[in-house]
Formats: C-alpha cells, sequence, structure tokens
C-alpha cells in the first residue's frame, strides 16, 4: 500500500512542469524540487502558525510569506515550465526568509536554528551563517518560551535532516535502478564474462576458442517476400521470428552473437567452453525447424536454412564504440556457407560438425556440394537425435 502510494505521488509531482523533451535526469530532478517545496511550505505553513499563536508576529509572518511566494513559484513554474527560473526562486526563498526570521527572534539559539532550512544553497547558507554568527542578535522582537525554544529545535533539526536522508534515500534508490536497468542492457549486448572485464579494463578482449559450434540460419527467398511488405510489418516479422529463436538461445545457455537483416547467428562453447557445444546446438537447430513449421508469422509461412560448422574461433570485442561479441574465423566462415548453400528447412553440417554429433543423432549423408571458397565439401542434413523421435521430423517433411 505504501509503495502504491509513493508512486502515486511520484507520478503526481511528475506532472508539475513536466515537458515531453525531459531527460529522464530533468524530470527526476524536476519531481524532487517540486516534492521537497511541498513539504517546506507545508511546514512553513504550521511553522507560521505556531509563532503566529505565540505572539511572535513578525517571526509568524515569515514563514507564512515563504508558503505564500513558493506556491505561487509552484504556480508559475506549472504554467510557463520554465526550471531554470523555478529552481532559482525556490532556492532563493529558502535561504532568505529562514535567516531573516533567525535575524527577527534574536539569533541562533531563540531562532532555534531555523536557518538550517537555508542549507539547501550550501555556499550562500555558510556566508549567512558566519554573517549571522557576528551580527547576532541585531534584532529581539519576541521572547519565546523556553520549552517553545526546544520544541523548535526538535522540528527544525529533525525536518531538514528527514529532508535530506529522503532526498539521499531517493536518489540512492534511483542510482540502483538506473544501474540495474544499465546492467540489464549490458547484458542484452554483451556476455556476462565480456561485460565484467569490459567494465574492469579498457581494451580489445579476444580469446582462442578451440571448439565452438557455429549455426546461421535466414529466410528463404526474403529479398521477394520483402518487396511485398511494408517495412514495419516486416520488421515485426522478423522480431516475432527471433524472439522465438532467442528464447531457444535461453533454454539450452547458447550465446546468440548478432542478426543481420534476415539472418540469425549463433554460437556454443563461448565465452564458456562446454563439451556437449554441437549438441546443443544441433537440439537448438532441430527445435528451430519446430517453431518455424508450427506457426505463422504475421500471417505467413515461413522457411529457413540452417547452417551448422565446428571448429575453433577466436571471439571478443573489438574497437572502443558500440561493442559486439563477435567470432571470427575459418569456422565461421564455413557455417555461414552452410546456410547460403542448403536447401529451405534444412539442417546442413559440415564434416567437422558431423563427426562430433553422429552418434547422438540421425544424419543424411547429402554427399559433395561445391562451396565458394571452399571446393567440394562434404555435407549432411540433421534428420533427428537418436532415442528423441517425438515431435522432430527429418529434414525434407
Amino acid at each position: 500500500m505504501a509503495s502504491d502510494f509513493q508512486k502515486y505521488m511520484v507520478r503526481s509531482l511528475g506532472h508539475v512542469g513536466a515537458d515531453l523533451r525531459d531527460s529522464e535526469d530533468i524530470a527526476m530532478q524536476k519531481v524532487l524540487m517540486v516534492g521537497v517545496s511541498l513539504v517546506c511550505l507545508v511546514a512553513a505553513t504550521l511553522w507560521g502558525l505556531v509563532y503566529v499563536t505565540a505572539g511572535a508576529w513578525m517571526a509568524g509572518a515569515m514563514p507564512l510569506l515563504y508558503a505564500s511566494l513558493s506556491l505561487a513559484s509552484n504556480v508559475l513554474f506549472n504554467l510557463t515550465r520554465r526550471f531554470a527560473f523555478y529552481r532559482f526562486t525556490q532556492l532563493a526563498l529558502i535561504l532568505v526568509l529562514p535567516w531573516a526570521m533567525m535575524i527577527v527572534l534574536g539569533g541562533f539559539h531563540n531562532s532555534s536554528v531555523v536557518v538550517l532550512w537555508s542549507a539547501r544553497w550550501l555556499p550562500a547558507f555558510l556566508a549567512l551563517v558566519v554573517l549571522g554568527a557576528i551580527f547576532q542578535p541585531p534584532i529581539h522582537v519576541v521572547t519565546l518560551p523556553p520549552s517553545m525554544i526546544v520544541f523548535f529545535y526538535v522540528m527544525n533539526i529533525g525536518g531538514v535532516l528527514s529532508i535530506i536522508f529522503g532526498m539521499l534515500f531517493y536518489f540512492v534508490g534511483k542510482k540502483n535502478l538506473f544501474q540495474e536497468r544499465s546492467e540489464m542492457l549490458l547484458l542484452n549486448i554483451l556476455p556476462k564474462v565480456i561485460a565484467d572485464a569490459l567494465k574492469g579494463e579498457r581494451r580489445s578482449i579476444a580469446q582462442q576458442y578451440e571448439e565452438v559450434s557455429i549455426l546461421f540460419a535466414d529466410v528463404v527467398q526474403f529479398t521477394p517476400m520483402a518487396n511485398t511488405m511494408a517495412p514495419m510489418e516486416l520488421v515485426g516479422m522478423l522480431d516475432e521470428v527471433f524472439m522465438c529463436f532467442d528464447l531457444l538461445v535461453e533454454k539450452y545457455t547458447l550465446e546468440k552473437i548478432k542478426t543481420i537483416g534476415d539472418c540469425y547467428m549463433v554460437a556454443s562453447g563461448v565465452p564458456s567452453p562446454r563439451a556437449d557445444h554441437a549438441h546443443a546446438l544441433a537440439r537448438m537447430a532441430l527445435e528451430m525447424r519446430i517453431c518455424i513449421r508450427d506457426r505463422e508469422f504475421k500471417g505467413r509461412r515461413l522457411a529457413f536454412r540452417i547452417g551448422m560448422n565446428s571448429g575453433p574461433v577466436v571471439a571478443g570485442i573489438i574497437g572502443r564504440k558500440k561493442f559486439i561479441y563477435d567470432l571470427w574465423g575459418d569456422a565461421v566462415n564455413t557455417a555461414s556457407r552452410m546456410e547460403a548453400h542448403g536447401e529451405g528447412g534444412a539442417i546442413q553440417i559440415t564434416r567437422a560438425t558431423y563427426e562430433v554429433i553422429k552418434d547422438d543423432f540421425v544424419c543424411e549423408a547429402r554427399g559433395t556440394i561445391d562451396i565458394k571458397g571452399k571446393g567440394a565439401m562434404e555435407v549432411w542434413y540433421v534428420a533427428r537425435e537418436r532415442d528423441r523421435v517425438s515431435g522432430l521430423i527429418p529434414w525434407s517433411d
């Protein structure tokens, strides 16, 4: 309940002086400034009424004047949205009036250090404190009962500290939220071990891996289909497909490398080596095929070519801008060729991958094909996993 109330209050304060062009940081500053000003406004009204009740009319007039001017400043800010002017007026009011009130009441003790409320503008506050200490008490209009002085000591110190710690907790909470969002965003771009290494040292990060499997998949006849679709419809369709693939990447704890247009690239065995790198990737490939077979995407049936290869790669990030975790090496190029020279609905693999998974997967030999830049290569199609026939289909179905 308290959390809901806090969210409601933050949303309500966020409407005062709000501007659609505000950055998240400026919007937070506005919420804090308006919130603190309203707290001070209420406190000043109560302070003024108490002083007036005690017979200190001039001292009571100061906080009531502050409350009136602060309210007018908030109303003006909501109309004009001039944040710099609003911030200046609020700081000026909270700086001058508590100090003037201290002078009227007769110095630090008699005013119960009400000047503490001026501390929001620190350099000027310190100057006024020194000035007040040198010249106090220039005016002593009313003598308050000792009990009331003690009461206002508690209220002034407690009120100021409450605002300070409230702002501190708010800032810490916001900082933690921003940090969590930043961390989540970073981990959606880079593997955790790479992100941690990158945060620790600013340099290129690359590592050799001897046993890795790479998968490429893309849509058959994508270009002609794209020519018949509106751009947003095309992007929406690819988003649906890739979200399906992303779930499989999480399921098998693999590493999505990137998407290039309609091409989807996944690796297994990086950045953390694993003995079952080819097996895990082959299982994902089979489920990718089922996912594509069993549903429509934006009302369309799609066919994908899937290619796989296994071998050594170098993986990491290079450069200083717009980091991306990527792979380099002949094994990567060959995996791409497997996809490009494959058939719709097929999972085409090289001998390197076949030798790793042949005992656990049913693979159909397809003979040799001429691969650009590689010459004649033996290839196989992955049909299904042995002893897990249910739900899996041969490539030609």
